[in-house]
């Protein structure tokens, strides 16, 4: 069987380690509509899923299904035409080739070769359904998780999302494959098989090859059930085990520290016992699985050539007949010997779809309202109308915040970390609705427009730039895909950033690295600035874009973000108060509520929080420069 291949388990074969796995359970436990390992299964529903997808390229598949009851007419063929040649050789050797019809000897190599010539050409035609059938899942389940709400992707681990939709495509192939190219042909053949042992033979021929057929499946599915919870515990030990080594070796110090090198031998050897009695029992119910398969079938076998050992000492059957029940019984069981791994397999990947399915069932928690219109190109002013949100129902972040930024102006929202400052821009952009009051774009509620529409015309700068791991050109060309190169140096030369550029020796061409790694902090905040100028969005928002600067590069790239601002409407999001000084509205945000407003002199006047912010920096900076 091939199944004992999959037992093998070498130790410390770069496994993960034990924080890995649990991480790992931990995203699976906060998987929507999780698949259980035993209990409820919609194994059904998930085939009705994905039928549709298939069903797209009928005309393949049909054919495809024709392909398969043709390769299986000749494969049975091929039994009867040999029976034909086993009783046309009753004469001697040498009178042979003159008594047995050439045509019976071009049948059987013509059946012989269309057997694969079908199955060949089932193959061609499917293999375009099932890879478009892949692709169109996987761009559905693509846009649909960019089209589930920042919560959604906040809550769960991208690399865990993405290993769901791998395994989720790989299964489609996978199941595809076992059920097309083994399930439905074997039943296909077992059909046509006791069809024609009924028409030329007595009942009790198709009747003991029923009865096999059933008892085998039904003993294979049955120990193949109890065999994978015992493969189950195996992997979980062998997990255990590999963890337990990995984790001694990397605190390998440690150990040497307190002299434990043996005390670590013996926590690994105990994990090491439990894992081989655990391979043991899973090679005896192998052992069981093939012996109990092999005696079945023997016993069908058996009676099959007493019946037809019966006909021919009675005058009613030939030795062809012999030979025709055996290649028969022969070509069932063949395929059947792969049974317990494909039921396996197909559970398995049934598993991994109905996993993927549950991620497009998953809700959208913002969604354009049927009657959704387009917001009109022009300049845009915005209006917070009393708005209060909590990402959760214990935890309130923002409370009635009131306030309006006319078009062409600049407001800053200054306050300390947590005050609920950057949730003002997720709401901007309908990361999350509101829970209360509403958000206005020229007097028109946010959720009343297309959300493609509303980001479109806003363009942000955020605190933590993170750029794709792609050339400079690409990253400032994400803000419009379609610009021209000539307007992405015009962004890049108003970002201040194209002199930086063109001292490279690949210029535009330049790589960033994994996350912009290859570029300074001032450099990767004029990539961004610049690919929102290019963006040339109505509304402008700098989400604290200098916080993670130091002086210098923060005094260098502030005139760029006034002079990126002048013109749009700009909310500017900051920490440090020097950065706002010249906007046209300053609001103070404390525990998610406004406690001040004005412009920076008139607060400074006022004596109050912004006065004592402003006071505490201004010392900062200057114990700074003492210290240098």
């Amino acid at each position: 069987m091939p199944d004992n291949k999959l037992n093998n388990s070498p130790r410390l074969r770069g496994k993960p380690s034990g924080a890995y796995n649990i991480a790992m359970r931990r995203h699976h436990s906060s998987l929507p509509n999780p698949v259980p390992a035993t209990g409820d299964r919609h194994d059904w529903k998930t085939i009705r899923s994905l039928l549709p997808y298939l069903w797209q390229y009928r005309g393949r598949v049909l054919f495809a299904l024709g392909c398969v009851i043709a390769a299986k007419l000749a494969n049975v063929g091929v039994p009867l035409v040999f029976k034909q040649l086993i009783d046309s050789l009753t004469i001697t050797h040498e009178q042979a080739f003159i008594v047995v019809p050439a045509a019976l000897l071009l049948a059987y190599g013509a059946l012989r070769f269309s057997t694969s010539l079908f199955t060949e050409l089932r193959e061609i035609v499917f293999a375009r359904v099932t890879q478009e059938s892949v692709r169109n899942i996987s761009l559905e389940v693509f846009h649909h998780l960019h089209a589930l709400s920042l919560r959604f992707h906040l809550e769960r681990q991208t690399g865990g999302l993405t290993r769901d939709i791998e395994r989720g495509t790989r299964s489609i192939g996978s199941l595809i494959s076992f059920t097309l190219y083994n399930i439905l042909p074997t039943l296909v053949e077992i059909a046509l098989v006791i069809g024609i042992l009924l028409k030329k033979y007595e009942p009790s021929f198709a009747l003991i090859t029923l009865a096999t057929l059933i008892v085998y499946i039904f003993f294979t599915i049955t120990v193949t059930n109890w065999r994978t919870a015992l493969r189950r515990h195996a992997n979980e030990l062998d997990s255990a085990a590999n963890a337990r080594a990995i984790d001694s070796l990397i605190n390998y110090e440690t150990v040497k520290y307190f002299n434990n090198e043996e005390f670590e031998a013996q926590r690994y050897d105990t994990q090491l016992k439990r894992w081989i009695a655990a391979q043991i029992r899973n090679q005896y119910s192998l052992s069981a699985l093939n012996i109990g398969q092999a005696l079945i079938i023997s016993i069908g076998v058996t009676a099959m050539m007493w019946r037809a050992t019966v006909g021919v000492a009675s005058g009613h059957m030939s030795l062809g007949d012999i030979v025709l029940v055996n290649a028969f019984l022969i070509q069932l069981y063949i395929p059947l010997n792969f049974l317990g791994v494909i039921y396996r397999e197909i559970r398995q990947a049934l598993t991994d779809i109905e996993r993927m399915f549950g991620l497009l069932k998953t809700h959208r928690e913002v969604q354009d309202a049927p009657d959704a219109i387009t917001l009109p190109h022009g300049p845009l002013s915005v209006h917070f109308a009393h708005v209060s949100f909590a990402y959760e129902a214990q935890r309130q972040i923002l409370f009635d915040v009131n306030f309006e930024v006319p078009a062409g102006h600049t407001v800053a929202v200054v306050g300390h970390s947590g005050s609920g400052k950057s949730t003002l821009a997720r709401l901007l952009y309908r990361f999350y609705d509101v829970s209360s009051g509403a958000l206005m774009l020229n007097g028109t509620d946010i959720r009343k427009l297309t959300q493609a529409s509303l980001r479109q015309a806003i363009g942000i700068v955020p605190q933590d730039t993170v750029l794709f791991n792609d050339t400079i050109r690409y990253n400032i060309q994400y803000g419009r895909p379609e610009a021209s190169e000539d307007e992405v140096v015009a962004a890049a030369r108003a970002a201040q950033l194209h002199h930086f550029i063109s001292t490279l020796p690949d210029g535009y061409a330049t790589r960033v690295g994994e996350r912009g790694l290859k570029l300074s902090g001032g450099e990767k905040q004029r990539v961004a600035i610049a690919r929102a100028l290019l963006k040339n969005p109505a509304i402008l928002i700098f989400d604290e874009a200098t916080s993670a600067l130091d002086s210098k590069t923060e005094k260098a790239i502030q005139a760029q973000l006034e002079a990126a601002a002048r013109g749009r409407t700009a909310i500017v999001i900051a920490h440090r108060l020097s950065t706002v000084m010249n906007a046209d509205e300053i609001l103070v945000l404390e525990g998610g509520q406004i406690i001040e407003r004005g412009q920076h002199a008139a607060l400074l006047e006022r004596q109050g929080a912004y006065a004592q912010m402003w006071a505490l920096q201004q010392q900062e900076e200057v114990a700074a420069l003492s210290a240098a």
